[in-house]
């Protein structure tokens, strides 16, 4: 049977939310990011998460990551700062507005354009397009086909390769049996579907909006 660990809560001695997203900063082009994100009403890492994104991909020594869910480029340039020099980031979303604010922070940055891809479609069409055991990350922060792009990363993922789902918890609103909208369905049946799954070995993180980490098994 497929293990998960889900964190107990600790007794509050302050506000720990707070502290974790206080803990890094975020350089210009990140801050400069998230504004024009928030203007377009895109989907970002917060910065906790971004911090936890960077760090993933440095553990991991990661040189090939795909981002479905792209946002304006927030989760992306916390990922680019912990790959490896050689390490290639595929981001994906179906607005091209996003794709376009990404572009230029990136250009902004100065990142090389061998070091990304940026790719406008529909999710599930353009993961399905992606090659079988080929990357070690994936993060997923889109809501739209979440049951099918799940499926889809463990295609993608190399043995041993990690998949993280942001925004998993919507904030909380997927703890609440109560709420019953689409995003809120859709998350909560990708942590079940994952925490069944012998293939999988995960945890459910309370940072952000909340994060699924989920290890490849096999």
């Amino acid at each position: 049977m497929a293990w998960c660990i889900l964190n107990s809560q600790t007794p509050a001695r302050g506000d720990m939310n707070i502290f974790a997203e206080s803990f890094a900063v975020e350089d210009y082009f990140m801050q400069q990011a998230r504004l024009n994100g928030q203007e377009v009403g895109a989907v970002d890492s917060t910065v906790a998460v971004g911090n936890f994104l960077k760090f993933i991909a440095q553990f991991s020594n990661a040189k090939s990551v795909v981002e479905i869910g792209t946002g304006s480029g927030v989760g992306a340039l916390w990922l680019l700062q912990g790959m490896p020099a050689d390490g290639v980031l595929t981001t994906i979303d179906s607005e091209r507005e996003h794709s376009k604010i990404t572009r230029n922070i990136f250009e902004e940055a100065d990142i090389a354009v061998t070091k990304y891809r940026v790719i406008t479609g529909k999710l599930i069409e353009v993961v399905g397009k992606l090659a079988d055991n080929a990357y070690e990350l994936v993060v997923i922060r889109a809501a739209v086909d979440l049951f099918e792009i799940v499926q889809e990363s463990y295609r993608l993922l190399k043995p041993g390769g990690l998949l993280l789902i942001d925004h998993v918890l919507s904030g909380g609103k997927v703890a609440d049996p109560t709420q019953r909208d689409p995003e809120s369905i859709a998350r909560r049946d990708a942590i079940k579907v994952i925490k069944e799954d012998d293939r999988w070995a995960c945890t459910v993180i309370p940072i952000g909006a909340g994060l699924l980490v989920a290890n490849k098994l096999n």
